[in-house]
């Protein structure tokens, strides 16, 4: 069976300053692991600042190229992806879910247009009443419907309430693999835990795979099926996200265990009563 996602010893690596100052900066360094096609998981990618993540991040979505090393999708490298065509069936599979959703939309246009553009552009849709069933299905997905969204700008709902809309937004076209880049860091804490439960929705009940990246230790031990923890852009610690970070053995990751220690083992009160059984890394 093909896998849905291959990482293959993917590494970027960024130049800068001119003739008499060249500065080489290595952002991701020969990272490896896969996502099966046979069963949706959470992938989560840990790291601070400057760990190389969101460029990972960004690699996955075929917005940035490997310097070196490969990355597949289902079975195909995305450096092979130049048509139009293959690019939108490429994104129609493989959508992403930005931090700030009040930097996702434009504040001058209404919430819906981006559902109505998605339902067009990735599935064909062209009756009105084809366009509004789509994106109606998908704001369902997240607890909302287009009876709520319609007509709205985005000034007009709540940090959690656009992050909904945007998630929406990604699953209009039904991917199979949605890229969560710090998806709940700019949410008000009180309702970061609705929008992580509702990707484990997405991979529980709607099949769709999850890469998460966050620097959040807490919600990582909690929504992770697997993770990667990545410092200066090099994979320090990989496996089973509960049992990494019960028990971690690198010491960047023991440092990032110890800097939440003081406010407790949060995410241990938050798991849920039977754990999903982990998948083979």
């Amino acid at each position: 069976m093909t896998a849905l996602l291959e990482v293959r010893q993917a590494s970027k690596t960024y130049t800068s300053g001119g003739l008499f100052g060249r500065h080489v900066v290595r952002a991701v360094a020969g990272v490896d692991f896969s996502l099966t096609s046979e069963r949706p998981e959470v992938f989560t990618i840990i790291g601070e600042s400057g760990s190389g993540k969101s460029t990972l991040a960004r690699m996955i979505l075929n917005s940035v190229q490997p310097s070196s090393g490969s990355i597949l999708f289902r079975g195909r490298d995305l450096a092979t992806i130049r048509s139009r065509r293959d690019r939108l069936a490429f994104m129609g599979e493989v959508q992403p879910v930005f931090q700030n959703p009040f930097e996702a939309f434009n504040p001058l246009k209404r919430l819906d247009r981006y559902l109505y553009l998605a339902a067009r552009r990735f599935c064909g849709a062209r009756t009105r009443a084809d366009v509004e069933g789509l994106a109606d299905a998908a704001l369902r997905k997240v607890g909302l419907s287009l009876a709520e969204v319609r007509g709205r700008f985005p000034h007009e709902m709540s940090g959690g309430q656009l992050q909904r809309v945007a998630i929406a937004r990604a699953l209009v076209p039904e991917p199979a693999l949605v890229v969560a880049d710090e998806p709940v860091s700019m949410i008000d804490a009180s309702l970061r835990m609705t929008i992580v439960n509702m990707f484990r929705t997405l991979r529980d009940t709607f099949g769709v795979s999850i890469v998460y990246i966050t620097h959040d230790l807490a919600t990582a031990y909690y929504i992770s099926d697997r993770l990667i923890i990545m410092e200066k852009g090099e994979v320090v610690e990989s496996g089973p996200a509960r049992a990494v970070l019960d028990a971690p053995s690198h010491p960047y990751s023991i440092k990032l265990l110890q800097a939440v220690l003081p406010v407790g083992n949060a995410w241990r009160d938050e798991m849920p009563a039977e754990p999903r059984p982990q998948p083979a890394a």
